[in-house]
């Protein structure tokens, strides 16, 4: 009875063990193909949930299913217009046939070699093909930067620089017109072209490209250096075109200001006189009126005033007799 007991246990055991090495999962984000010797057995396994194989003959090879991505290496690439340029791209890419994928590439290492053999040159090819602003902007709209240029001469240069930094403008003083640096294609398209060029050669891998964007595109050094000058260099001009308005809008002001104070010293002045010569009428009025009423007291009490004013102690003066400066001294020394 204990040796019947103990192959029972032993068949259980080795029905069980069965079962697990033959059972795999499949995630949601998963897709497996099962492989008997190395070769492709069967579809492959899509759906999520619990699935059976032969056990160690076959084998359950997992493959993601969701999005992957691909960052490729920024390189220097030259524009039409004789630009060099450092791009810098990436790409969202998914697996869509895992039994193409692992005939071919097998795994995400090589994989990723593949799509920088594909998408780098794609990349180069259409950066080449076009100018400069093709890969920076996408349609023609009007750049609002440029508003507070506009009634300058010094911004068809700036707007020139930065045309050729990926932001370009009109060259011409309309901000609402852009003619010479017309939107042919742009970057949505020149993504789109990449796409359609490299996916044809992934389909062989098994391998969808879903989307191709490019991540930054920046000056090399050299150029860099020398566009950063002269933008440094026009918005000196604009500020010293600036200061001179400055300075002479100040002009003009304190020019404004000096011709009211001349106004107004002017006026006053004016009604100084006016005032003094008042003054004076009235004054000469009151002389005449005392004079009429005493001749005599007046003369005397005038001159007393004039010795006052022109005679001191160290005074000395040289007068004959019958000067009339000496008419009331000569009648004090009679008297």
């Amino acid at each position: 009875m204990m040796k019947y007991k103990s192959v029972v246990l032993a068949i259980f055991g080795v029905i069980a063990f069965i079962l697990i090495t033959s059972a795999y999962v499949v995630d949601e984000t998963e897709q497996v193909v099962i492989t008997q010797f190395g070769k492709v057995v069967g579809d492959p396994v899509m759906t999520p949930g619990l699935n059976f194989k032969v056990p160690f003959i076959q084998k359950a090879t997992y493959f993601p299913k969701n999005l992957q991505v691909w960052d490729g290496d920024p390189g220097q690439i030259p524009t039409k217009d004789k630009t060099f340029i450092w791009v810098d791209t990436f790409a969202r890419w998914k697996i869509v046939d895992p039994i193409k994928y692992f005939q071919t590439v097998n795994n995400m290492t090589t994989a990723k070699g593949r799509l920088d053999d594909i998408i780098d040159p794609a990349v180069r090819n259409f950066i080449t093909s076009y100018r400069l602003v093709e890969s920076v902007r996408n349609t023609d709209r009007p750049m609002d930067t440029f508003e507070s240029f506009d009634n300058y001469e010094s911004q068809n240069t700036i707007r020139a620089d930065i045309t050729n930094a990926g932001n370009e403008a009109n060259k011409n003083n309309s901000r609402t017109h852009i003619s010479q640096y017309k939107i042919e294609v742009g970057r949505s398209e020149i993504n789109k072209k990449i796409i359609a060029q490299a996916q044809p050669k992934l389909e062989a891998f098994g391998i969808e490209l879903v989307d191709v964007k490019i991540k930054r595109i920046l000056y090399v050094e050299k150029v860099r250096d020398a566009v950063y000058g002269r933008m440094i260099a026009e918005r000196k001009q604009i500020a010293e075109k600036f200061r001179a308005e400055g300075k002479g809008e100040a002009s003009n002001i304190r020019g404004d200001k000096e011709k009211e104070l001349q106004l107004v010293k002017s006026q006053a002045y004016k009604i100084s006189q006016e005032l003094k010569g008042k003054a004076d009428a009235k004054a000469t009025e009151i002389y005449a009126a005392a004079y009429g009423v005493d001749p005599e007291f007046y003369s005397l009490v005038k001159t007393l005033d004039v010795y006052k004013s022109t005679l001191d102690q160290s005074s000395t003066l040289l007068l004959s007799t019958d000067s009339d400066f000496m008419k009331y001294l000569k009648g004090i020394k009679g008297e």
